[in-house]
């Protein structure tokens, strides 16, 4: 049995960690959608995880700070980049919920090389720039993005304060301890690990995105995101990729 929503608490890795980062500064911007529009997107033995018979689409802009192999210090320079991502929320046969990227477009060529390569991660290299003023009292913050075929997003919000208690939208699109990744016909499931995210509220100033149209979902592009948030870190450990394996027979 599937819970209704996941457990804030991340399981253990099961194995060494073999890559530490930081996730700073992160937009949550959510829409709900039917889950099998997206279940095409999805590797094998993999299927939409719901909420109240919904899945959702995520585009999320970001910081990664300082990223570095097993437990060493962070790598200079190439340890810290931008990145936006599109995503969705899976759900495999052994009860593994994680979440499936459509696209991660980075600001390091040397990142998006080594991604693909070791992760069989969807990375572009893109021009990337981010920006943050203060206004009132509050932060506000803007990110840009221009893949190389010439697809732009801009998307700015105002950072809000921490929610007392998050609601079931955001502990569902939050708590993910795990991704899965389509490789020569398999799928492998990445772990990975991170305290709770200390999510705030978030008021959305700016959408002009064509991330979303460029993954499929030119629909949810043309209307305001169903469910926003923001968080200033989380610190996030990752386990070596593992071939799916399906659950025990009954």
């Amino acid at each position: 049995m599937i819970e209704r929503l996941p457990s804030t608490t991340a399981p253990p890795l099961g194995g060494p960690v073999v890559m530490h980062q930081h996730w700073d500064d992160i937009a949550f911007l959510h829409w709900a959608a039917d889950p099998a529009l997206v279940a095409p997107h999805l590797p094998p033995g993999t299927r939409p995880d719901v909420l109240d018979g919904r899945t959702y689409v995520g585009l999320l802009p970001f910081t990664l700070r300082g990223a570095a192999p097993a437990e060493l210090p962070a790598v200079p320079h190439l340890g810290t980049f931008l990145e936006t991502n599109v995503r969705f929320y899976s759900v495999d046969d052994a009860g593994r919920r994680g979440v499936v990227f459509a696209s991660l477009d980075a600001s390091r060529l040397a990142v998006v090389l080594g991604a693909r390569a070791v992760f069989a991660l969807p990375y572009r290299w893109s021009l990337m720039r981010h920006a943050v003023r203060v206004r009132d009292g509050a932060r506000e913050l803007l990110w840009t993005c221009r893949t190389r075929a010439g697809v732009a997003s801009r998307v700015a919000v105002r950072e809000g304060g921490p929610l007392a208690a998050p609601d079931d939208v955001a502990t569902f699109v939050s708590a993910r301890y795990g991704l899965h990744a389509a490789r020569r016909g398999r799928t492998r499931w990445i772990a990975n690990e991170h305290e709770p995210w200390p999510l705030r509220t978030a008021e959305l100033l700016e959408l002009d995105d064509g991330l979303l149209t460029a993954a499929g979902f030119g629909d949810l592009a043309g209307r305001a995101p169903d469910h926003v948030a923001f968080a200033r870190r989380v610190t996030t450990r990752f386990a070596l990729p593992r071939e799916l394996t399906p659950a025990p027979s009954r």
